[in-house]
């Protein structure tokens, strides 16, 4: 089953806070929710963070990216509004993603995936050469770096429990500094402000699975850093300087284990600096994403 993708005859491009939620069911018997705006040749597919479903995105950025991209964001299998139960692998859930992608007949994309969602976009571009083009990857680590294996118990404190709060999201998204809290204060009205058709709540299966999925790739493991140098597509790497999550040295490793990469580390932000710094970072990744080849 198929859907279409037709903006062409709106008067007005759709802004991601308006946007519909779209479903398609693959041959995998999943149906999966998601949103589709913007335009290109090659659309540019977003991979969501932990427990993070479709509103969890920036709607800032998701505009800012679609003013010149086609853009696609969507709940993994057994994520929100997306049927099944969430696998516990990395692996599964890059298949689960390219089971959707293969829905909407897409066999060339732009991967930007999201901390776990970096980790699910690593993986898509090694199971599928082929079908990444170029890949951004935002607070993100290679699998089997050392002290990658859990997060620290602050940080799990503030995003892993049952109910999670505003100060939670605060302290690991943005930094401890006056401007990146305010700027997380206006994120936080961005992300959480839609009113009509939001996204169905991840499960506490979802948080369990994916925190599993998040550790097993954390075991260290010298071999397994290998494995990113299959990766010759062109890769952007980011994050932010105080990164409590995904620290920022990990970056600069993977970074170095890339054939082909290019790294930015934005200032005065955490986990969230592609929030914060929504502007820039899109146009960053548009720049990256215009390069010749």
């Amino acid at each position: 089953m198929t859907t279409t993708h037709d903006q062409a005859s709106t008067d007005a491009p759709t802004k991601y806070a308006d946007a519909s939620t779209e479903r398609i069911k693959a041959a995998n018997g999943v149906e999966y929710a998601y949103r589709d705006l913007g335009e290109s040749e090659v659309p540019l597919v977003l991979l969501q963070h932990f427990r993070g479903n479709l509103d969890n995105w920036d709607p800032a950025l998701v505009d800012a990216l679609a003013s010149k991209r086609r853009v696609i964001t969507f709940d993994n299998v057994g994520v929100a509004a997306t049927a099944g139960a969430t696998p516990n692998t990395i692996e599964a859930m890059a298949r689960g993603a390219i089971d959707f992608l293969e829905a909407n007949d897409l066999a060339r994309v732009d991967l930007l995936g999201f901390s776990i969602g970096s980790f699910v976009a690593q993986e898509i571009a090694l199971i599928r050469p082929d079908l990444g083009r170029r890949v951004v990857l935002a607070s993100s680590a290679p699998q089997g770096a050392a002290g990658m294996h859990g997060w620290a118990p602050d940080v799990i404190g503030a995003v892993g429990q049952p109910e999670t709060s505003p100060q939670a999201y605060l302290g690991v998204f943005f930094a401890p500094t006056d401007t990146s809290r305010a700027a997380g204060q206006q994120v936080m009205g961005r992300v959480f402000g839609r009113a009509a058709n939001r996204d169905e709540p991840t499960t506490w299966q979802t948080r369990q699975a994916q925190y599993d999925a998040v550790c097993a790739w954390g075991v260290p493991n010298h071999s397994m850093l290998e494995r990113v140098a299959a990766i010759d597509v062109p890769v952007f790497v980011a994050n932010g300087d105080s990164d409590p999550m995904i620290l920022p040295r990990y970056s600069h490793l993977l970074a170095g284990l890339l054939p082909d990469a290019r790294l930015t580390i934005y200032p005065d932000s955490a986990h969230g600096f592609l929030f914060q710094h929504h502007s820039q970072f899109a146009t960053d990744v548009h720049a990256f994403l215009a390069e010749a080849v």
